[in-house]
Order: C-alpha cells, then structure tokens, then sequence
C-alpha cells in the first residue's frame, strides 16, 4: 500500500504546478461543471452515502455527520458556485516598496503547494476541499474514514470526471480508507507542504504526533457560553438553545453552560423546552442541579463529574457550572476550553470587553450565539476547517488562508557590496 501511496503523491506534486498557470477564468469554470455534474449524479451520490449509512448506528453522534440528502447536496453545490465566484486570492500584491539601492520589492500570495485533509465520516468535506484547493490554486490529498468510504469515492469520482477533461485528474487524490494510509501520508517530506486534520480530538493528536510534515491543526470545539449577573435573559435563552440544539454534532455547538449564581433561579426558565422538545441530557454542578430538580425532565438530569467539564459532546448533552463572577468564569474557560469558540452574554459593556479581551479562542461573541462559526457564515464561500492554532492561521480557514506568500525582486544589475 505504502508504494502506491507514494506513487500517487509524486503524481499529485507533478500535477499541482500546473495549477499556477491557471487562469481564474478556467478555474471558475471547473468549479461550476463539478456543481452541475454532481446534481446530474445525485442519485448515484446519494445511494453510495446510503451505503455508508447502513453500516453505522443513527444513534451514534457521527451519523448527521455522515447524512447526505437532496438539500444537503443543493447546499454544498451552491456553496461550490459560491467560491467559484469570489475574488482570486492568488497574485494579490500584498506589499511593495522600492528600496534604496533601486530594488523593487513585492510580496505576493501564492498557493501553499500539496494539501492533505485527514477527515472523519463528513463527505461534505471532500466538495469543500476540492472547491477550496483549487480556487488557490492548491492540489489535494483527501484522506477520509471508512465510515464515509462510498460518499467520497461517488464524490471524488464525477471530480475526477470534470478534472480529466481539463488534463488535471492528478491534483485531487482520494487515498485509501484504511487508517494504514495515514502514516505514508504524515511523512511525506518533499510531496506534501502540510496536512490539516478535521475531527476528534483523538485524530488531531494522532496527525500531530505522527506527522513529519507541517500540521495546522483544526482543533475539536469545546464550547462555552457565559451567561452573565448584566444578561438579558430572553438573549441567553435564545442563543443558548440555538448553540446548542441547532446541530449538536458540528464543532461549534455549545458544550458547557457558565453561568452566573445570581442567575440560578433563572436557570429553569433558560433551559424550558430543551427536555421536552430535543431531549437534551443535563449534566449539572450541584447548585444548578439542586435548582433543576423538579423543573427539568428526571431522567435526563445528571450530577456533573470533573470528565463531564471539557468534553465535546457531539450530541444532545450539555454540561453546567456556576460561577460566582466574570474571573471565576475566565478561569473555567480557560481551564477546559480547546480555543475554538467562546461567547458571553452580558449587557454590562466593561463585562463584554474584559471576556473578549482575555478570552484565548479563534472565535469569541458577545451575544450571539457560536453557531456563526462557520466559514460560509463569516463570508469565506466556505471553509476547509476552524484553525484553532496561532501561526498561519487561526479561526476559519476560508481562501486566503489556502495561500503563502513569495518575495518578488526586481533589480536593474544591482549587486551587493557589503
């Protein structure tokens, strides 16, 4: 396996400087032949993702993950026209000056090279990256799971349809499903320029501590929300149930509940409906627990252990700890957080200020809920991941996050003399 692996990245580092001379024209135009062959193949799509679907349980977090449907697809698709549309990041001048010696310095953005994504059971991912990677001018390696090992080949196949046509099969990949496939891939000095990992906290770690070329890591989402002594409680509601309920399984949903203790009395009447209407598991510190009882569905009422602090939960649960002021929830926040979205809600403006200002995330809010964290939200076309890092790049990464930079001298036979 690993000699075909290789094989196959040295092709797609060969094809992926033909992709400099594309022009933008050329490259909106196979964004948007792949938008209208996927639609015309749905149906072959859809019953590979079915496939997929059949071997894992609904109830596991990872199945909404997995689903495919018609408006799903029409979704990913108008997401493709999307970035097919926006501006070229590549070639921008992003600086320049002349020096004294007569030198002509710019600096300008080009593609990164070679970008492998290693990827769980989210065949949404496969169109994202194509339509990223290639708007900057970027070929890809896609390594997905197992669990979506047929969504991905039925996507990666009409690609490649579209891709041959124009003589550039070679700058998308689909490697192996095997987790075996991983490894030749992480250490592919020279064919490949990073790898991005999208998914659990235990792949993130793997990539990172097998990996030997670059990783920027797009990191799990343990989320909180601070709902504060100054909040407008019919805010905290709304953004609290939208956090948390609008889709439990993507990395932006709400996973802890900080909340003020001189708002506990409150608390019934922020979590109303969530029992009833989406079964939402309550794992509750013991002062909110005491609150709770009797006004929230029992047996989806749990006391809290340190583990349920921390945790992504990726489904219908959510954990609860009271605070006794702003700096108490600072430091819980700080304590569990993975530095990928966070929010307060407050209407005491120094309050606002001190959380986003100490807050050490890629996202931070101020009344409004972390389901904006999202590419085609912050008005990037789409994402290839929430960078949780802080070099290259950090929240979503939309298209000018896909490129690097070169130096571009322009002299008239000057030479150095000291």
């Amino acid at each position: 396996m690993k000699e075909e692996i290789l094989k196959s990245l040295k092709g797609v580092q060969t094809a992926s400087r033909r992709l400099v001379s594309l022009e933008d024209v050329q490259i909106r135009q196979i964004l948007n032949e792949v938008a209208d062959l996927s639609w015309e193949k749905k149906d072959s799509i859809l019953a590979a993702n079915q496939e997929d679907l059949s071997r894992m349980d609904p109830e596991d977090p990872k199945y909404d993950r997995l689903l495919l449907n018609d408006d799903r697809l029409k979704s990913i698709l108008e997401d493709i026209r999307r970035v097919a549309q926006l501006p070229t990041p590549l070639g921008q001048q992003l600086e320049e000056r002349t020096l004294p010696n007569g030198l002509m310095l710019s600096r300008v953005s080009v593609p990164i090279g070679v970008i492998a994504v290693i990827y769980e059971s989210r065949p949404n991912v496969t169109f994202d990256v194509f339509s990223l990677c290639l708007k900057t001018g970027n070929a890809c390696v896609l390594k997905g799971s197992r669990d979506a090992k047929d969504s991905n080949a039925a996507i990666v196949a009409v690609i490649h349809e579209v891709l041959k046509a124009h003589q550039l099969e070679e700058v998308v990949y689909l490697a192996p499903a095997e987790r075996e496939a991983l490894q030749p891939i992480l250490t592919a000095e020279g064919l490949i320029d990073c790898a991005i990992p999208r998914g659990s906290q235990g792949l993130i770690d793997f990539v990172r501590k097998n990996a030997s070329i670059p990783v920027i890591e797009t990191g799990a989402g343990i989320v909180h929300t601070y709902v504060d002594s100054s909040a407008d409680l019919v805010k905290a509601k709304a953004i609290i149930q939208n956090a948390k309920t609008r889709r439990v399984s993507v990395c932006n949903a709400l996973d802890c509940l900080v909340l003020h203790r001189s708002l506990l009395s409150d608390l019934p009447q922020l979590l109303a409906g969530m029992d009833e209407h989406h079964q939402v598991g309550i794992y509750a510190d013991e002062e909110s627990l005491k609150v709770l009882t009797g006004h929230y569905q029992s047996d989806l009422l749990h006391p809290a252990n340190e583990e349920d602090f921390g945790i992504e939960w990726l489904g219908y649960k959510m954990s609860i700890r009271v605070v006794t002021d702003l700096e108490e929830a600072l430091e819980h926040i700080a304590r569990y957080s993975s530095k990928h979205s966070e929010a307060i809600v407050a209407e005491d403006q120094q309050t606002i200020d001190q959380f986003l200002k100490q807050v050490d995330a890629a996202c931070v809010y101020a009344n409004a809920s972390t389901a904006f964290s999202d590419g085609g939200e912050f008005g990037l076309g789409a994402e290839i991941g929430i960078s949780t890092q802080k070099l290259h790049a950090r929240g979503p990464m939309g298209l000018r996050e896909m490129t690097s930079y070169k130096w571009v001298v322009r002299g008239d036979g000057q030479i150095r003399n000291n």
